[in-house]
């Protein structure tokens, strides 16, 4: 199944909260449902300055001692995407916005995570993503 790494606390933000946009610097042709990993590293600055924006965005997030890293958690639906000038709501300005529908936690699974769309063995998530 594909994958995509996300780091911290983004990861929480699209499987927990309202993050409906993921942005990336690239464009993705793919539709349909993607494993969101956690991603290993995210630095305190990193965490400290998502807090906030997320806390803008009217979102609390757990703190970063308690968040899953290095680990697959999560399945979305990528729908759409889109080039922004601009930043809205999640959106970042110039960045490529992910549409992400219908988040769902699952149990997770250590794994490490890559660069870009990555594929995780199948028999790793058979039985925790129905």
């Amino acid at each position: 199944m594909k994958a995509l790494s996300v780091r911290q606390p983004w990861t929480w933000a699209i499987i927990h909260s309202t993050k409906n946009l993921e942005n990336r610097g690239w464009p993705i042709n793919y539709r349909g449902d993607i494993l969101i990993h956690a991603a290993k590293t995210c630095t305190k600055k990193e965490y400290q300055l998502a807090r906030e924006f997320c806390q803008g965005m009217g979102v609390v997030i757990p703190e970063l001692i308690s968040l899953r890293r290095g680990q697959v958690i999560g399945v979305v639906t990528i729908v759409d995407c889109k080039f922004s000038q601009v930043a809205s709501g999640w959106g970042m300005p110039e960045q490529y916005h992910w549409k992400l529908e219908n988040p769902r936690e699952i149990t997770p699974i250590p794994y490490i995570g890559r660069l870009g769309i990555f594929e995780v063995p199948d028999d790793l998530v058979m039985e925790v993503v129905a």
